[in-house]
């Protein structure tokens, strides 16, 4: 199952590398509770240009909380 499931992955990746980023208004959403809400925006937008570009962009993992 792990198998496919990686295989799937890998073949949206190679095939549609589009799907992954973010639109504009996803950006907006996400951005509405931020209370510095236009630098949350500039900052997205930039990880989406490099994202689109192919370079590599730094993910925050915010662990889980019981």
């Amino acid at each position: 199952m792990s198998l496919f499931f990686n295989l799937f992955l890998f073949l949206i990746v190679i095939f549609d590398h589009k799907l992954l980023a973010l639109t504009d208004y996803k950006i907006k959403e996400l951005c509405k509770r931020e209370i510095k809400r236009s630098f949350c925006i500039k900052n997205l937008h930039e990880k989406n240009l490099n994202l689109q570009k192919g370079n590599q962009i730094e993910i925050p993992v915010v662990p889980y909380k019981k």
